[in-house]
């Protein structure tokens, strides 16, 4: 099997390139900076945002599965659908679980869940990406299965759901140092985790799989826990006892305006993912990496890669200053 990855160095692509790689896929990846793949695979230097580059880059050539990882416009779907409606017999377009309904009227979430989330433009994007693909389909057959990752992790970021601009490490720092991190709602609402390494073995399984043309699949562990839960299993593989400060979404959102999609739009609901549809079009699938053992590697991995330690002073600053006004408003309301 030939593949092309636009993208392919990021938590989810890196982890399904080195698969597809083992599984004996010839692969190119085509990144900005043409390096940073697996041993075994073609790098190609181009950015896919410049048509005609990558026209020339790409003349004569075909591959069994073209794979975009960097697509989040209306507009970057519509190119694709462009630049590759001649040149693959599967084009797979990497939404995300966000798109589903929110608020949510069912804890369980299958494949035809209403897509609709009024909280979040990245996921409206994304449904709108969707719906393009899906129409080119009907329209002129264009090859498209559409894969939906959930909360997806490796082993550079653990996987939290407040941070600041510079990723998790400030949050794990506050737990090494004793201090209260905050968890959104009462930290009792059920998520869903997914090792990359798992994510991986169900999408090289829809590769080159016919029965996906034309279908929208989500790729996630069938283990839901508790934020809570989380946060201590965090604490475990860290050697220490969370100190969390439970603050409700809605507050949160309006003291950080930026949250109001990822909290609103996606974390703050409990969602169990149904994973049936996927399991029947891969058969083997199976998510083997509980998050407390995929969490415990990825603390490690962590602590022993000081460049994973990007500490961020002003996230920092802002949990200080939240938690002390929220505490305030606790004490004078008592």
């Amino acid at each position: 099997m030939k593949a092309l990855f636009i993208g392919g160095t990021g938590t989810i692509s890196s982890a399904v390139s080195e698969l597809a790689v083992k599984q004996g896929v010839e692969l190119t990846l085509l990144t900005r900076s043409g390096t940073g793949g697996p041993k075994g695979a073609e790098m190609l230097k181009g950015d896919i945002e410049d048509v005609d580059q990558i026209v020339s880059l790409l003349r004569g050539r075909t591959f069994d599965v073209v794979a975009d990882f960097v697509a989040y416009t209306p507009e970057q779907a519509a190119r694709d659908i462009e630049l590759f409606h001649d040149k693959t017999e599967q084009y797979i377009y990497i939404s995300s679980a966000s798109a589903y309904q929110k608020p949510v009227t069912n804890y369980l979430i299958t494949e035809s869940t209403p897509l609709y989330n009024p909280y979040w433009q990245y996921s409206r994007d994304k449904i709108a990406c969707e719906d393009l693909l899906m129409t080119a389909y009907r329209v002129s057959g264009f090859p498209v299965t559409i894969v939906r990752p959930s909360h997806t992790y490796g082993d550079r970021s653990v996987p939290v759901a407040i941070h600041g601009k510079k990723g998790s490490w400030q949050v794990l720092a506050r737990l090494l140092e004793g201090k209260p991190v905050i968890v959104h709602g009462d930290g009792l609402s059920l998520w869903t985790f997914t090792h990359n390494t798992d994510f991986a073995k169900g999408f090289t399984g829809l590769m080159g799989n016919p029965h996906a043309i034309g279908q929208a699949v989500h790729i996630t562990s069938d283990e839901s826990l508790t934020w809570n839960a989380a946060f201590d299993a965090i604490g475990k593989a860290l050697g220490v006892k969370p100190n969390l400060t439970h603050i409700s979404s809605d507050l949160l959102a309006a003291f950080r305006p930026d949250l109001l999609g990822t909290l609103l739009g996606d974390k703050a609901h409990s969602v169990i993912f149904d994973n049936t549809k996927l399991k029947r079009l891969v058969p083997d699938y199976c998510a083997t990496t509980r998050f407390d053992q995929g969490v415990k590697r990825t603390v490690e991995y962590v602590l022993s890669h000081p460049e994973c330690q990007t500490p961020d002073p002003d996230f920092d600053a802002w949990c200080d200053k939240t938690i002390a006004a929220y505490s305030s408003c606790i004490l004078n309301f008592c």
